[in-house]
């Protein structure tokens, strides 16, 4: 008798590191993720709105455009469209300086463009004292053409922040993940733009079917991922049937007989591509990041969508 109680103790000793296994994991997958956001206005403004919704989102990181990188008329590489900082940045925010990297400037002369960049955003990080920035993402949609130029200059920026104990991160679009990761430290895969503006029977922002032929790619990328979701929309402008243009204001002159279609992203939609996500690379969820939060969008959207979508 003695002999069957010591073995049974022995067993059930034996299974306790499988039970602490068991319930740490168990933890981990009820722990909220990071909730981050994309700002990308021309203009950093904390007006009423913005700041409420940061607050009561508990909203810990922002992914904040800096500038773009064009192509001039020139045929030169040059800065565009640089933030404007108007008031200050909430001290207790980590900010991640985003550069948006025009893909044609990959065909041009880029041998300096990684120091270029590394000075720049530092150098605005320190005029506007941008707090809290551990880390620097560039977004290019590079193609197979360009690809050896961007990875290249990713690797030498890469190389460049970590004397400084900067990480490096890019955007990654769907396309992308049949191809070999970029030299950076992690990627946000970027759930939005996924179809064709010019298709009017498909919301080209979001449509699962249009995610699914890329999706199986993603179990096997080898980069860490966080994953991106649109709470943005488009207004359309077609003419004789033909796409026109995204209208931003008043920008595209409409005349008689035009059709403008509204574009935006259904609450469910957005929850079946966290689901998929979750079934295939369950930790791109760890990190919610939302695209974008301008003005418009927070107003648009009512608070109990933002709160299903950052949860698990």
């Amino acid at each position: 008798m003695r002999k069957t109680r010591w073995a049974h103790a022995r067993i059930a000793w034996g299974l306790l590191p499988l039970l602490f296994l068991i319930m740490s994991g168990c933890r981990q997958h009820h722990t909220s993720p990071t909730r981050s956001a994309y700002y990308w206005s021309t203009t950093w403004e904390t007006d009423s709105a913005l700041t409420s919704f940061l607050q009561s989102n508990g909203v810990g990181k922002l992914y904040l455009r800096f500038f773009d990188v064009v192509v001039d008329d020139n045929g030169k590489v040059m800065p565009n469209a640089t933030l404007r900082f108007a008031d200050s940045i909430p001290g207790n925010m980590e900010v991640v300086p985003t550069v948006f990297i025009v893909n044609d400037c990959m065909k041009k002369d880029v041998g300096d463009l990684s120091h270029l960049l590394m000075k720049r955003i530092l150098q605005m990080c320190e005029t506007h004292d941008v707090p809290n920035v551990k880390e620097i993402q560039i977004d290019c949609d590079w193609s197979p053409s360009t690809r050896n130029t961007y990875f290249g200059m990713l690797s030498q920026l890469r190389d460049s922040l970590h004397t400084k104990g900067l990480r490096l991160s890019a955007t990654i679009r769907l396309h992308q993940l049949s191809e070999g990761p970029p030299p950076v430290d992690h990627g946000v895969l970027m759930m939005y733009n996924t179809g064709d503006v010019s298709n009017k029977d498909k919301n080209p922002i979001l449509d699962l079917d249009d995610c699914a032929p890329y999706l199986p790619n993603l179990s096997k990328y080898d980069l860490p991922l966080s994953a991106a979701y649109p709470v943005f929309s488009w207004d359309l402008l077609f003419r004789n049937d033909r796409f026109v243009g995204i209208m931003h204001g008043d920008d595209l002159p409409v005349i008689e007989g035009d059709t403008i279609i509204t574009r935006e992203v259904p609450l469910a939609t957005i929850q079946k591509a966290k689901e998929a996500i979750q079934r295939i690379k369950p930790s791109a969820n760890d990190e919610v990041i939302l695209f974008d939060i301008s003005k418009d969008n927070i107003q648009r959207i009512k608070q109990y969508h933002y709160e299903k979508i950052y949860n698990h």
